[in-house]
């Protein structure tokens, strides 16, 4: 069963990020009042965190369907 998000949590990692390059447009746009621009920079943070901890858990899963060992990717020179 799918988690429902909350108004705080985002519905998922791409709606976090797609939340967080809005509010960073706004804020380097420069016409956001100050109470705006520290609770947009307040949001970010959340968001920041939120993302963080999901690329926690999904790194948690590659290394339990890798063995508890990470693969490096092969060179873009083709190496591997």
């Amino acid at each position: 069963m799918p988690k429902t998000a909350t108004p705080d949590t985002p519905a998922s990692f791409e709606a976090a990020m797609a939340e967080l390059a809005q509010l960073v447009a706004q804020m380097e746009g420069g016409q956001l009042p100050l109470e705006a621009s520290v609770a947009a920079y307040a949001r970010g943070s959340a968001l920041v965190k939120y993302c963080a901890a999901q690329l926690e858990k999904v790194e948690s899963q590659v290394k339990v369907l890798e063995g508890e060992m990470l693969k490096p990717f092969a060179d873009e020179e083709g190496d591997a």
